[in-house]
C-alpha cells in the first residue's frame, strides 16, 4: 500500500514522512484514529515504507531511531510514493508477504485444541486487507467467520511477537511489527512492555486503535501518539466519485450524511437502495398515533431486516435528527444549502420534526439511537431492543423526558 492509496490524510502522511527525514521516530507508535478514519490503511503505507529504508545506504551508526542519518530521503509523500515503487521489495510489501513486516489482529481460535494465533488467518488478512481496508473489527470477525465469538489478542499472540522481533531481519533494515486494535489486549499486553520499550535494534512497533481509553496505560504511556483525524467531506466526495465511480450529486449526499467515516459512506451506499425513509415513517406513527398493534407490526418488520440493515437504519435516522437541528440553529444562505442538500421528503421530515420536538429531546433520542446501535453490534435480540427503544422514543417525545426501560 502507498500514501496515495490512503484517502485524504494529507497533514498526517506529511508528518510521518517528515518525522522519517528528521530521525524523530520513536520505537512505538499508536495511530489512533475512529472508524473509518483511515488509521489502518495510513499505518500499512508507513511500515511499507519504513520496510524498503536499507540500512546499507546510511552511516554506519545510522537509526531512524534518533540518530544522524546521512542519506537523502523522501520530504513528501509523493516523493516517498514514487521512491517506494523502485525499491526491489516493494512488490513483496505491497502484497503482504514482506518477511520484515509482522500483522497481529484480534482473532478467534481456529484449530481445535490450539491457541488463537495471527498467523493462522495471514491468508484470510491479506485477502480482508485487499477488500475492506477500511473495515472495522465486526466485519474482520465476521469475515473469518468468528460468528458470535469475541475476537481476542492472547498471552500467546504476545509470546509470538516477542518471538518473531528477536529474530533477524531478512531482506530490510528494518522490522515491523503492525498490532490493530490494542484494546483487544487484556493484561497479558504486559508481556510486550520490555519489548516496546528496549526493543531490538531498529524494530519499529505500530499500533493501530480507535478508543485511547481503552488500552493497557503501561502500553499507551511507552508510545509516541499519531492522531489521525476524521476525514473530510470533501476527501470522502472524491473518494466516492473515483473508487465507487459515483455522480457527483449522491457522492456529496453520502459525504456529508458518513461524517468522515469511509465505512460508514460504503455501508449508506451499500444500503443506498433500501426505503428506510418510509419504515422511520411508519415506525415513528406508529409510535406516536397508531399504538401497540401497528408498533408490534412495525417491531417485527424491523427484526427482519438483519444487524447491518438495522444499524444503518438507526444511523439514517441519526443523521436526519442531526439535519433537523443544523436547520434549527442556522439561517440565511448556510441554512438554504442545507435544504437543497437533502431529498424533498427528509426536507419536510426535518422542519416537522423541529416543530414538535426540542433539542433536548433532539439529543435523547439520537443517544437512545446510538446505545441501541451498539447493542445490536453485540447480538442483542432485535425484537426485544426495539421494543424497549419504542418504549423510551414514545416517553422521550410525548413527555420530554428521558427514561431508562
Amino acid at each position: 500500500m502507498l500514501f496515495k492509496d490512503v484517502i485524504g490524510q494529507q497533514e498526517v502522511k506529511q508528518h510521518l514522512v517528515e518525522m522519517v527525514q528528521q530521525n524523530r521516530i520513536s520505537h512505538a507508535l499508536l495511530f489512533l484514529g475512529k472508524e473509518g478514519s483511515g488509521a489502518l490503511p495510513l499505518a500499512f503505507a508507513f511500515a511499507n515504507y519504513i520496510s524498503l529504508l536499507p540500512l546499507q545506504n546510511a552511516a554506519p551508526e545510522a537509526s531512524l531511531f534518533g540518530e544522524a542519518v546521512d542519506v537523502q530521503l523522501p520530504s513528501t509523500p509523493e516523493e516517498a510514493d514514487a521512491w517506494m515503487q523502485k525499491q526491489s521489495s516493494f512488490s513483496k510489501a505491497a502484497a503482504m508477504v514482506h518477511p520484515d513486516i509482522h500483522y497481529t489482529y484480534p482473532v478467534v481460535t481456529k484449530k481445535a485444541g490450539s491457541p488463537p494465533l495471527s498467523t493462522d488467518y495471514i491468508a484470510e488478512w491479506r485477502e480482508f486487507m485487499q477488500q475492506f481496508p477500511y473495515g472495522n473489527v465486526y466485519d474482520w470477525l465476521q469475515f473469518i467467520g468468528a460468528e458470535n465469538k469475541q475476537g481476542n489478542i492472547t498471552a500467546q499472540e504476545c509470546n509470538d511477537i516477542l518471538r518473531k522481533l528477536n529474530l533477524k531481519s531478512f531482506e530490510s533494515g528494518y522490522k515491523v511489527e503492525v498490532l490493530w486494535m490494542p484494546e483487544y489486549l487484556g493484561k497479558e499486553g504486559n508481556k510486550l512492555l520490555k519489548l516496546i520499550e528496549e526493543p531490538p535494534a531498529d524494530t519499529l512497533f505500530i499500533l493501530v486503535a480507535e478508543n485511547e481509553g481503552a488500552i493497557l496505560n503501561t502500553i499507551l504511556s511507552r508510545c509516541q501518539l499519531v492522531k489521525i483525524p476524521a476525514l473530510q467531506p470533501e476527501d470522502i466526495e472524491q473518494a466516492l466519485r473515483s473508487k465507487a465511480s459515483l455522480d457527483t450529486e449522491q457522492a456529496r449526499l453520502i459525504s456529508n450524511a458518513c461524517e468522515g467515516n469511509y465505512r460508514e459512506a460504503l455501508q449508506l451506499l451499500q444500503h443506498a437502495g433500501e426505503d428506510y425513509f418510509n419504515l422511520l415513517r411508519e415506525w415513528l406513527n406508529a409510535i406516536l398515533r397508531n399504538g401497540p398493534a401497528a408498533q408490534v407490526k412495525v417491531i417485527e418488520e424491523i427484526a427482519r431486516l438483519g444487524r447491518e440493515n438495522q444499524k444503518q437504519f438507526l444511523r439514517y435516522f441519526i443523521h436526519l435528527l442531526e439535519q433537523a437541528l443544523r436547520l434549527e440553529i442556522t439561517s440565511g444562505a448556510l441554512q438554504e444549502n442545507l435544504l437543497q442538500a437533502m431529498s424533498a421528503g427528509e426536507r419536510d421530515f426535518a422542519l416537522k420534526l423541529n416543530k414538535q420536538i426540542r433539542i433536548e429531546q433532539k439529543e435523547a433520542i439520537t443517544e437512545e439511537l446510538d446505545k441501541a446501535s451498539y447493542y445490536i453490534e453485540r447480538n442483542a435480540n432485535a425484537k426485544i431492543l426495539f421494543h424497549a427503544l419504542t418504549i423510551k422514543l414514545f416517553h422521550i417525545v410525548k413527555s420530554g423526558i428521558v427514561v431508562s426501560v
